[in-house]
């Protein structure tokens, strides 16, 4: 194991809720102390469920007051009564004075420039003047590109990538997609990007306990957080509801957000059928997804990341609200026969969703079509980190394979 001694690194996850960005900063910060001696990671996140997960030794966190986003797109104060405002500076307070006292010599900040409704401004001025590195990290991709630059635009997002932030880390690959596309943006925001690659994930060496699942061949059946994966499952029950000879068992997951109502109603449905099992939340999902035949799942960031990492046959049905980059995400998976895509704007006859079960033997692995030449994403953060913070190592060569694709 390397040594980077004293080092400190800050990861800045605003998270209202859903998982995928706290899962994303986590996995960053493993894969930093998993190589390096010497090194600490803090994380600023405002999940609400952050202590569920296990976190390797020199890595901690930091639990702002949660925020909840509303369908109109407008936020609310999730565990305290008080007015939104009120929140909202109780949490830029926390940032600024855990990053005046842990001193860190880099400061990723995952997909928001700015932190939500701006929380991150001041911190961001304040490390830039102390000398801190400040590194924007972004998905592969962000959304459609006429909806990120109307946001971007209304939350003043182009000065801060231009004047604050020192590089910016994509994780995802150049010839999949550009996160930037058609935002106009200056040559020297350009000359910052770096695309990593895709974030490979593993199997958990340890767990306490085992998640009490089947052992008899089973697809497994993920929306994340679950606050807003209820049309997945409901189409998938409807499948098995409509054939019980379809060839596998499926074990759901609602996530921990969905509504209890709705989590009893799908058990019901479930028991009825005797052959779909049903759980809540797990936060090892890799060791539920390595065992699983294949996946039917949303098209999230990290779930395509786990996919590909485990090797996974797939069904995909994203999102189209609030954001298009899942059914983006999607579409081209599906276009490099990574993925099988179901239309989630189309109607959810149950006969589309039996035969893509059926067939889901017959898809191509991931790792058929190259998919672990993408997964080079946390060798290229470590590297990167180690040079930021002033112990160079020899990296340019991969780096620079990985973007020519």
């Amino acid at each position: 194991m390397e040594r980077l001694d004293n080092a400190r690194i800050l990861i800045y996850s605003h998270d209202s809720f859903g998982l995928g960005h706290l899962r994303r900063c986590r996995a960053i910060a493993h894969a930093i102390v998993d190589r390096y001696k010497g090194v600490s990671v803090l994380i600023l996140s405002g999940s609400p469920i952050i202590g569920s997960f296990d976190f390797l030794p020199r890595v901690d966190f930091v639990r702002i007051p949660g925020v909840v986003k509303l369908t109109n797109g407008d936020y609310q104060s999730l565990g305290l009564h008080i007015d939104l405002d009120q929140t909202m500076a109780i949490r830029a307070a926390i940032i600024q004075q855990t990053a005046e006292s842990f001193r860190p010599n880099l400061f990723i900040v995952d997909k928001e420039p700015l932190g939500l409704n701006g929380e991150v401004t001041r911190t961001l001025r304040m490390l830039k003047a102390r000398g801190t590195t400040l590194v924007l990290g972004l998905r592969d991709i962000m959304d459609e590109p006429t909806l990120l630059l109307r946001e971007w635009k209304r939350k003043k997002v182009l000065p801060a990538l231009e004047h604050l932030y020192d590089e910016i880390w994509v994780y995802g690959l150049s010839r999949f997609a550009d996160p930037l596309q058609g935002v106009a943006c200056p040559a020297s925001v350009r000359a910052k990007m770096i695309y990593t690659g895709y974030l490979r994930r593993s199997v958990p060496r340890r767990r306490t306990s085992e998640p009490a699942v089947q052992r008899d061949p089973y697809v497994l059946v993920t929306v994340g957080g679950g606050d807003d994966g209820m049309a997945v499952l409901d189409w998938v029950l409807a499948a098995y509801e409509q054939d019980p000879g379809l060839p596998l068992r499926a074990v759901i997951v609602t996530g921990p957000f969905m509504a209890s109502e709705q989590q009893r109603r799908f058990r019901e449905r479930a028991d009825r059928l005797g052959r779909v099992e049903v759980l809540t939340f797990d936060t090892q999902l890799e060791v539920l997804m390595e065992r699983a035949v294949g996946v039917v799942s949303m098209a999230g960031y990290n779930t395509f990341c786990e996919i590909l990492s485990l090797d996974k046959r797939a069904i995909l049905v994203p999102r189209v609200r609030p954001r298009r980059e899942q059914v983006m995400r999607a579409m081209r998976a599906a276009a490099l026969g990574l993925a099988h895509t179901l239309d989630p704007e189309g109607p959810h006859e149950p006969a589309l969703m039996v035969r893509a079960l059926r067939n889901l033997g017959e898809q191509p692995r991931p790792s058929q079509l190259g998919a672990q030449a993408m997964l080079e994403g946390l060798d290229v953060i470590t590297d990167l980190v180690a040079e930021r913070v002033g112990r160079p190592v020899p990296r340019r060569e991969r780096v620079l394979a990985v973007q020519a694709g």
